[in-house]
């Protein structure tokens, strides 16, 4: 079938992209990666569409508008290419929640919009549209439809785009863009210069410090996930919860200096994943 070929063409495009985890690693079962990667491409190509290119932010705002009616469309069974028609497949038949692709949608327009934020609850409302969708449409695909379990996926999936925001630093502030709250700024005497100059001073640290140990608890919280997930995805998210822990160490290591950019390397993966199994 035509939709196969995207589907084995989005697995390509999954592994070849760099995230902290491979995105259909071998704890997902086999038949579920096909359908995972074909969100990731969902995902990736509407941030690809805010975040790449140089064009205007009210012309990136124009191509996400074209690319949620082509998802309106698509989920009225019209397609304009192979990758819309598999989305389609994959969302009729594990029966997903529509609406999480709006949310992410969203969370990139918001992107190109909102680029300051004044208290870490208007960080949380972000992560909600930019994050825990994906969670959640991961426990859908796997047949969990639990408030609880819903939950727990929401703090680690808000705790893992937190330590993404401490990753990435530099790189959002060159976007015009800062994830920390001005509130918490104010609270630590952390100025926006403080991101240009990357000056890493005592209140920046503090800031950091504070701002790590939060995403730590969170994270942490979220471990109660595990319970209600089966053995292989067990073990995926307990993988997930660990590497979000060890970029949270190699902050605290690198003295709460966000403009080192922590990475995983392959030797930390192969720890973690032993790790995660025994």
């Amino acid at each position: 079938m035509i939709k196969d070929s995207a589907y084995i063409t989005t697995e390509k495009f999954a592994r070849e992209h760099y995230e902290n985890f491979p995105v259909v690693s071998v704890f997902i079962k086999k038949e579920l990666r096909k359908h995972i990667a074909i969100i990731y491409w969902f995902a990736r190509t509407a941030d690809d569409l805010a975040d790449e290119g140089n064009l205007p932010d009210e012309q990136k705002i124009i191509r996400l508008n074209d690319f949620e009616l082509r998802l309106t469309s698509l989920l009225k069974g019209n397609f304009e290419n192979d990758y819309e028609a598999a989305l389609y497949n994959t969302i009729s038949s594990y029966n997903l929640s529509s609406q999480l692709f709006y949310d992410l949608i969203a969370a990139f327009k918001q992107d190109l919009g909102k680029k300051r934020y004044n208290s870490f609850e208007e960080l949380l409302d972000y992560c909600k549209l930019s994050a825990n969708p994906v969670g959640r449409l991961i426990l859908e695909l796997h047949g969990i439809r639990d408030e609880k379990a819903n939950y727990y996926s929401d703090r680690v999936c808000t705790a893992l785009q937190l330590i993404n925001f401490y990753q990435d630093v530099k790189t959002d502030y060159d976007r015009g863009r800062i994830y920390f709250s001005k509130d918490e700024m104010n609270k630590f005497c952390v100025t926006e210069s403080m991101f240009e100059l990357c000056e890493n001073n005592l209140n920046l640290q503090t800031l950091v410090n504070f701002n790590v140990d939060r995403a730590a608890d969170i994270i942490n919280e979220g471990k109660k996930l595990l319970k209600y997930l089966p053995g292989r995805l067990k073990f995926e998210i307990r993988w997930t919860i660990l590497g979000g822990n060890e970029i949270l160490n190699k902050i605290r290591r690198n003295k709460f200096n966000i403009f080192i950019r922590p990475k995983l390397k392959k030797s930390d993966l192969l720890r973690l994943l032993f790790k995660s199994i025994v």
